[in-house]
């Protein structure tokens, strides 16, 4: 039996989602929790590995079970174990052909900024401080240049090992907001640091520093070097995961370019 689980986690004291052999990780929490279930080890296969002090609105994983265990009775158990900075949203059971990795269609992610003239420490792990005013118009301008299909080897990490960094954007805004603005963006997968390179992109362009014009020529120099900057993690939020074609045609239109995800996009 495959049970498919949603949840929610603040990122904040976590040194990510996949587990390791030293820290707290959101993996590392479920899988004690199922190996206290089965009395032996239990696997889980996520939709996404978010980096240290990544948080998520939603998230996703499987695993595979023999026990016969109602969906809800799942969510309260594991609710019941966890910490204060996890939550189970829902449980439901799937084909045992479904993979949350393989099969997931589309992400979306926000990075969260706030402006002001001094930091706040109760925003602190949660949002990304600036003090600076930013031309919020030109970083939309050059935001929008990376929607399509693009290879992303300039604004991602250079630890990044995958074959292609071929990537496509539906999605790639900034949204004013009353302490700050947001940049939301929805693709068909992800590179390492890809989202914290692009925002710190898009900062400098708002600085004055860079200019939108300057983005397809970037894209097509595949050069790290030149977008060197990495924006802080705590701003960043794994926000929606598309498991299916429909909900991406459903928020996108049916004319977007579905691509179904290989192992070697998936971060």
């Amino acid at each position: 039996m495959r049970v498919l689980v949603n949840i929610s986690y603040q990122g904040s004291q976590f040194l990510g989602f996949q587990i390791q052999q030293n820290g707290r990780t959101v993996q590392q929490q479920f899988e004690k929790i199922l190996k206290r279930m089965h009395k032996r080890d239990i696997r889980i296969h996520p939709s996404s590995r978010t980096d240290r002090g990544v948080h998520a609105l939603e998230q996703y994983f499987h695993f595979d079970t023999e026990l016969n265990i109602p969906a809800q009775q799942w969510q309260y158990a594991m609710n019941r174990a966890l910490p204060d900075d996890v939550y189970v949203n829902d449980v439901r059971f799937v084909d045992d052909d479904f993979h949350c990795r393989y099969d997931c269609v589309g992400k979306s992610y926000r990075y969260k900024i706030y402006q002001a003239a001094h930091k706040d420490p109760f925003l602190s792990g949660l949002k990304t401080f600036m003090s600076d005013e930013l031309d919020l118009e030109a970083m939309n301008e050059a935001a929008q240049h990376f929607i399509g299909t693009h290879d992303f080897t300039g604004f991602c990490s250079q630890k990044t090992e995958v074959e292609s960094k071929v990537r496509t954007l539906y999605e790639s805004r900034i949204e004013r907001t009353e302490s700050g603005f947001d940049y939301i963006v929805t693709g068909s997968g992800f590179l390492y640091n890809m989202v914290r390179v692009l925002i710190a992109f898009l900062i400098e362009v708002g600085k004055g520093k860079r200019l939108p014009k300057e983005v397809p020529t970037l894209l097509e120099a595949k050069d790290r070097n030149q977008v060197p900057f990495t924006a802080p993690a705590e701003g960043l939020y794994l926000e929606k995961i598309y498991l299916t074609p429909s909900e991406l045609i459903q928020d996108f239109g049916e004319d977007i370019k579905i691509h179904q995800k290989k192992s070697s996009q998936n971060h």
